[in-house]
Parts: structure tokens; sequence; C-alpha cells
């Protein structure tokens, strides 16, 4: 029988404690911290539970305890470790919906995109299940005479991640799951605006039977943070959030001589040809503008409209206008609230910032009501024409459900245009033609492209694949790249001597 939203929040409700605890060499322990961050409703600003800021002895703890398990998790057959993920996948399918009514009392997204945070987590999940494969080497026989030459994957220490707010679920399952099933063990430290969501998938995973301290969950917030960047039993860090944070994440971990993966800014443009159909570019756009209420670094935040496409502005305007915020509860809300009042203000601020600077605002999205939720951080769909890149709401990221509505002559406008902006995380083109589609796709400088696409979030047997200013590192999120950040090669060349052969005094068995 099926169960409602409301009866499944009741459920989850009575299992969220007053602090949140920490998984700490193997056990859930509260912090002793006199520092703590309120987790808040987004919708409501009701206080759900507080995220301990860890102090400096739980976080040597953490370390020493993930120090410790690498010595022994590392030797465990590479195919245990698959059939332990196996189990944990299906622990995540079991429990999936439970996962997304904690992640959208959380994060306040829909019930729908909270069950899709959720999936993608778990599809990087199921991938990992493939970790005996992924982790193959290589081997030539006879490299020179007698001689063998093999590589070996193996793992390299204890790796951190350090997660961000408007995926709890699916970003930390970009982390642990692929590093742990590379034979690493693993801190994590998500964010402190929604920790429910990531502890869930951190009791799941012991569940799952794996050793009680390869995973750590510390919390906290910028202090944390720069404890595991300058910790130097920590070998590597993963990040994804903001650009500044970003930046220096990469940069305080290469400082100290750790690898890193750092996911930062977007700014994603979508370009409309005149040749395309136009109610599924529409179509295409109020979700990929305003699905999770815009906080998500695949955002469409530009139409680029080509040519006569640029005819379209109002009619595009028309259908966004039409969505309608609301709390996850209500099944008709087409996206939920920001995540803070803070993001409220900063988004609302660029609004008006844009009008001041000459764009054309033809939704405006700041003044919008929500029934009953009088102190939800709604912002409505936006919508802006006629914005060129030299205004602000071009360039920042804005992180909220905005649309800005820039025109070009034709295709080559449009790829310089988007060339010349400093991100490149995805980006996608609309259009009937498939020399344009084909031309847009090798021009272009940008890590993920759709054809037909608005958001092109690859599947975990590719890997995430942000370029230029989105992404600070050289080893990207899941797929085989993932095995390699997690991992290190070592080769191994060798000679066996037939009983009474002489050895080469000079060991000089050169490779001729």
């Amino acid at each position: 029988m099926a169960i409602s939203i409301q009866e499944r929040v009741s459920q989850v409700a009575g299992l969220i404690p007053t602090q949140v605890p920490q998984l700490i060499n193997g056990s859930w322990v509260k912090s002793a911290s006199l520092v703590s961050i309120p987790v808040t409703n987004p919708a409501t600003q009701a206080v759900l539970t507080n995220t301990p800021c860890a102090t400096q002895d739980e976080m040597v703890a953490a370390v020493e305890s993930a120090q410790r398990a690498f010595e022994s998790w590392k030797d465990v057959p590479v195919p245990q470790r698959a059939r332990m993920m196996l189990k944990y996948q299906a622990l995540l399918k079991e429990h999936h919906d439970e996962l997304a009514t904690l992640l959208a009392m959380e994060t306040g997204k829909t019930f729908e995109d909270a069950k899709g945070d959720v999936w993608r987590g778990i599809e990087v999940a199921e991938h990992a299940c493939n970790i005996s494969s992924l982790m193959m080497g290589e081997t030539v026989g006879n490299v020179a005479r007698n001689i063998d030459c093999s590589s070996w994957i193996q793992p390299m220490g204890v790796f951190a991640g350090i997660t961000p707010f408007n995926f709890p679920a699916m970003i930390p399952l970009w982390m642990f799951p692929m590093a742990i099933a590379c034979g690493n063990t693993f801190i994590l430290k998500p964010s402190e605006q929604d920790p429910l969501t990531p502890n869930r998938l951190a009791e799941l995973f012991l569940e799952a039977g794996f050793p009680k301290d390869v995973l750590q969950v510390v919390h906290g917030a910028k202090e944390q943070v720069d404890f595991l960047l300058h910790h130097p039993d920590i070998v590597g860090v993963s990040f994804v959030g903001s650009v500044p944070v970003g930046q220096h994440v990469y940069r305080t971990a290469t400082d100290n001589l750790k690898r890193c993966q750092a996911f930062a800014g977007a700014k994603n443009h979508m370009v409309v040809m005149p040749d395309a159909d136009k109610q599924q570019v529409i179509n295409a756009l109020k979700g990929a503008a305003c699905g999770a209420a815009g906080q998500r670094c695949m955002a469409i935040s530009v139409a680029v409209l080509v040519g006569e496409a640029a005819n379209w502005a109002d009619e595009i305007a028309a259908e966004l206008a039409t969505l309608k915020p609301g709390p996850f509860t209500d099944e008709e809300a087409d996206f939920g609230p920001l995540i803070s009042p803070q993001a409220r203000e900063r988004v609302t601020a660029i609004i008006e910032q844009a009008k001041e600077d000459g764009a054309s605002c033809l939704v405006d999205g700041t003044q919008v009501e929500v029934t009953d939720y009088p102190n939800g951080n709604w912002v409505g769909a936006t919508v802006f024409a006629k914005v060129t890149p030299e205004m602000g709401v071009y360039q920042q990221e804005i992180f909220g459900p905005v649309l800005c509505l820039v025109e070009a002559n034709d295709l080559n406008d449009a790829i310089a245009m988007i060339n010349r902006n400093p991100f490149g995380n995805g980006t996608s083109i609309f259009t009937g033609s498939g020399f344009a589609a084909r031309d847009f796709q090798h021009r272009i400088k940008v890590g993920q492209v759709g054809v037909n696409v608005p958001i092109p979030v690859p599947l975990p047997f590719f890997s995430f694949t942000g370029w230029r200013g989105s992404f600070y590192g050289d080893q990207h999120a899941y797929g085989k790249q993932a095995v390699r950040f997690y991992t290190e090669t070592k080769t191994v060349t060798s000679r066996w001597f037939e009983a009474g052969e002489n050895v080469d005094a000079n060991m000089t068995i050169a490779l001729k």
C-alpha cells in the first residue's frame, strides 16, 4: 500500500536527534563541542536539529581511526569489497523513499527532486560494485628476453570529502563508495546545513557489513575543513562547492602535497537554434532553470537565443511564470525554497541589481508568496531578457530560479560567448540540425555537453567532467577517472632464471 508524504514525514521525524552525532572509530558519538549550527526547515525556519562543530580531539581521533583501518582494509580482496558494496547499494534502494523524505525535510526540495538526488547517488554506488574490473592493471609478457612487466592498481590511504548542501545524498555518494571500494578509508565532512541525509547514508553503510572504521563522519564548518586540508595523514581531498571555497580547498590541499579534485562554480548556457522545436525548448528550460530552485551546478541559467529564436522570449517567460514554488509536502509544487534566508537575500539582490543594470524583467519572482508558509525562503521563477555579458546577472552564478535570455546572431557568436565565459561545467544545444550539433560539441570549451538534453550529467560509468573555472584538479568524479584519483599505479618488472643461468653482473637486462 502506498504511503503518503505526510506519513513518511511522521515516520522520519521521530528519528531526528536534537544534535547530529558523529561517526568516529565505528561508533556514533555526541560531540563534546560547545559550538553548533542550527539545521532549519527552509520552508518554515523551524529548527530540525543542530550540527556540532567537531573539536580538535574529535578530528584527530577520526583521522587516527581511519589511518589504522587502512592498514587492514587495503588488504581485503577486491571481490570481497565489491560484495559489500553490492549489499550497500541494495540497502540504499530499499531505503530510497525514506532517504528522499529526510532529504526533502532539510533541503526543501520537492519529493520528486529529492528522489532524483538519492537515485543519482545510488547509481554511483552501483558503479562501485564493478570495482574488480575497474582496478585491473595491465601486463605485457616478454618486454625483453624472459622479462615480463605488469602494472598494479593500489589504494593510497585516507581520503577526505567535503560536500555541499544542494545534493546531500548524491555528492557524498560520488565520493566515499568509490574511494572505499578502491581500498582506501574515508572521512566525510558534509554540509552543516543538511547533515541528516549523509548521516543516514553512513548508517546504512555500516549495516551493509563494512568494517566499522573505514568511514568516519565529522561535522563542522571552515575550521574543520582546514584541519582536514592540513593533516599530513590525509592523502587526498574531494570537494564540491562554491568558487572561492573551491579555490581555497585546492590551493591549501595542494600546498600540503595532497591530491585534490575541487568542483566549483558554473554558468551554464543552453543554445537555442531557430530550427529547434519551440515547445521542447520551453519545457526543457522550465525544469533546467527552476528545478531544485536553481540550486544546482548544472542548472541552465542562460538561454542563448540564436537568430529568429529571439522572438520566443515572451512565450518562454509566460510558461516559466506558471511554475509554482511550495513545500515538499505539496505534490503540485514545481520547486521548493532556497536553502536559507541568506541565500534568498543574495538572489533577490542580484535580481534587483539586474533591473538597475537595464535587463528587461519579464517575470519577477521576488515577491512570490506561498499560502501557509510566510517564513519560507521563497523566490519564484524569474526571467530577464536583453541581458548582455557585461551585466552582473550574467557574470555571477545565481543559484536561484533565475533565467537570463541573451541573443546571438548565429551559432558562431553563441559558441564564442560561451567560450569567453570563465566557467565550463555544462552546456547544451537545442537544434534539428545534426551538423550544427556536431559543430557545437566539437568547438565548445565545456566539459559536459548536451544535444537536445538540457542538463547533460553523465551516468557514473563516464565521469563528471567540468572544465576551466568549474574544476580544479586533474581527475574528475566517478567513472574511471575516480579510480585513477583514488589509487596509485605500481609497475612490476620481473625475470626468473633457469637453474644455473648466470645473472648479468651489471643487471643491465636492458630492454633491447
